[in-house]
């Protein structure tokens, strides 16, 4: 499909989702407007608010303690999940052994483990890294694993007839076949990551953009939530974006899927 197309219909999606929205909010369709207002706002009040927040320079202060929480979450938890996602599957009885636990604390609500965390590292970034770390891990650790276990045989055999030693076999059979279902995870661990980051923010910190959105839900300020939530989205879509680019440099021997558009 042709890249103009789609962005067009991309952004005909999102221009149809905010007409809705504002439709719904100002004209009486489900009742009165005002009371409508309390608990939705308008995308014009959501949009001015936003725009105004990212004038001031506090918000990019928060912005930047966020950006440092989601940043080292992601990096140690995506590195931990590589490092013994290769481990295990390379070593079938380490990953029998350890199976059951490894699902066990993968089933765990993370959500309870933010105020352990507060109480282990304090109210800083650090207890905001750990919840961030552990929602990364396991999405990076289970499709690093499935990659590694996915090599076929028949090209692992033919490597070996090549004279391929284990570091050989690691770094031009199981590595290119790790990289495509590491890079699937990494784009939904950038967003895990900014979740963990915020809701360690929301649950207790004094800075944060997960701080100004439960700063303005305290007070009702339900313009001031979706602005956040707002900020928050543009934010996970560059930091995603950053993701795509290094993916395309690494994984340049991949084919186009679809062929020429």
């Amino acid at each position: 499909m042709n890249r103009l197309l789609l962005l067009a219909l991309q952004i005909g999606v999102g221009l149809a989702g905010l007409g809705i929205w504002h439709v719904l909010t100002v004209y009486p369709v489900l009742g009165e407007t005002r009371q409508i207002q309390f608990f939705f706002s308008t995308p014009g009040a959501v949009l001015s608010r936003a725009w105004a927040e990212m004038l001031t320079p506090e918000i990019w202060g928060h912005l930047w303690i966020t950006l440092q929480e989601t940043v080292l979450a992601f990096v140690f938890g995506a590195a931990g999940g590589i490092a013994f996602g290769f481990l295990f599957a390379r070593n079938a009885l380490l990953a029998a052994v350890f199976d059951p636990y490894i699902k066990a604390a993968n089933a765990l609500p993370r959500v309870v483990l933010a105020p352990i965390f507060a109480l282990w590292f304090g109210l800083g970034i650090w207890s905001k890294v750990a919840l961030g770390f552990t929602l990364v891990f396991f999405i990076v650790f289970f499709n690093v694993y499935q990659g590694v276990r996915e090599v076929s045989p028949v090209v692992l055999n033919n490597a070996r007839m090549l004279g391929l030693n284990e570091r050989g076999l690691l770094r031009h059979v199981y590595w290119p076949s790790a990289l495509t279902w590491m890079f699937s995870s990494l784009h939904t661990a950038v967003g895990f990551a900014l979740v963990g980051a915020v809701v360690g923010e929301y649950l207790g910190s004094s800075a944060g953009l997960g701080y100004k959105i439960h700063e303005a839900e305290s007070v009702f300020d339900v313009t001031g939530v979706f602005a956040g939530m707002l900020i928050l989205t543009v934010f996970v879509i560059v930091i995603d974006a950053v993701v795509t680019v290094i993916e395309n440099r690494l994984l340049v021997w991949r084919p186009q899927a679809g062929g020429q558009g």
